[in-house]
């Protein structure tokens, strides 16, 4: 209930072009990168009997139904005309469906640190693609930012990248991450499209994440996918966080911060996932720390902090 108040009375909207990056969009930065880094941990606890397809689509039929008890608790606009619903069924394919299935395909071929960093190019991704379809200028700062913080996360992970055996499985798993990459960073052109219609954040989610289950059911049936459910406490654990804190919470973060300082800095969220996912594999996954590693996060660390002080401009 504190968050549904946060959105129909939080601070005015930020002009992406002025550079302002304060505590409220802090805030909603920590929120993204916590809740988006714990996420890989836990899809590895929905791998399984249950099929990918269903396991996704369980999570946003639960998504779904959380945001719309915000929606309607919060009292928000949930009426809109036929263009909205059609970003909000295009937001729900690319963001809400397409982009899960893919990753959920590739970790059954690539090592979760491989996957965490084909996923941090989004931020290379949303600027190419805000560059082309909407035109904007990023300041070169950005652009080494990114370029650093990459180059950060690669070194980082170089043991597992080198290890990879880049075979026939190797190339698909890839390719997977690669698409699901570009179709999250796309579905920020239509969440900032219906920003700046004035839609608000929770509306757009509760209604992206019912096309996007509904979307993800019908993929689920044409692929002959069992509609069924493991009961062990693993599973359902890993599903309802999942669905409450890397869906429900990170994605109002994400894109209420995406509408205040543009998808260029917001997309660099992407790039510190994989630096805290390998702190929590240090605790759970006995991860051994190596001076590549050491290196790698104080060069994301520094991308990050570049990317943070400055702005871009249309």
């Amino acid at each position: 209930m504190t968050l549904a108040r946060a959105e129909t009375s939080s601070p005015p909207t930020a002009n992406p072009a002025d550079g302002r990056f304060g505590l409220y969009e802090l805030m909603l930065y920590a929120i993204t990168v916590f809740a988006w880094s714990t996420s890989w941990f836990a899809v590895r606890q929905q791998l399984g009997p249950v099929a990918a397809e269903v396991s996704v689509t369980w999570r946003f039929v639960l998504s779904a139904a959380l945001m719309w008890a915000w929606v309607l608790i919060a009292r928000l606009p949930i009426r809109f005309g036929f263009a909205s619903h059609l970003r909000f069924a295009a937001l729900g394919l690319v963001m809400f469906s397409c982009n899960f299935l893919m990753m959920y395909y590739a970790s059954a071929y690539l090592p979760s640190g491989l996957l965490s960093v084909v996923f941090a190019l989004s931020s290379v991704f949303n600027l190419l693609i805000s560059r082309i379809f909407v035109g904007t200028q990023v300041k070169p700062q950005i652009a080494l930012g990114g370029c650093v913080g990459i180059a950060g996360v690669g070194l980082m992970f170089w043991p597992q990248i080198a290890g990879a055996q880049l075979d026939l499985g190797a190339l698909k798993g890839l390719g997977f991450a690669l698409a699901g990459t570009l179709f999250f960073s796309s579905g920020n052109l239509f969440s900032a499209r219906l920003q700046r219609d004035q839609v608000p954040v929770m509306s757009a989610n509760a209604w992206g994440m019912l096309y996007g289950a509904l979307i993800l059911a019908f993929l689920a049936w044409m692929r002959g996918a069992i509609f069924t459910i493991d009961l062990s406490p693993r599973y359902l654990g890993s599903l309802v966080y999942l669905a409450v804190t890397s869906s429900g919470i990170a994605y109002w973060s994400y894109l209420t911060l995406l509408g205040r300082i543009g998808s260029a800095r917001a997309g660099y969220a992407a790039v510190m996932f994989p630096v805290f996912a390998l702190l929590i594999s240090t605790v759970f996954e006995n991860y051994h720390w190596t001076l590549a590693a050491l290196t790698g996060i104080i060069l994301a660390l520094a991308g990050n902090v570049l990317v943070l002080s400055a702005g871009s401009r249309k």
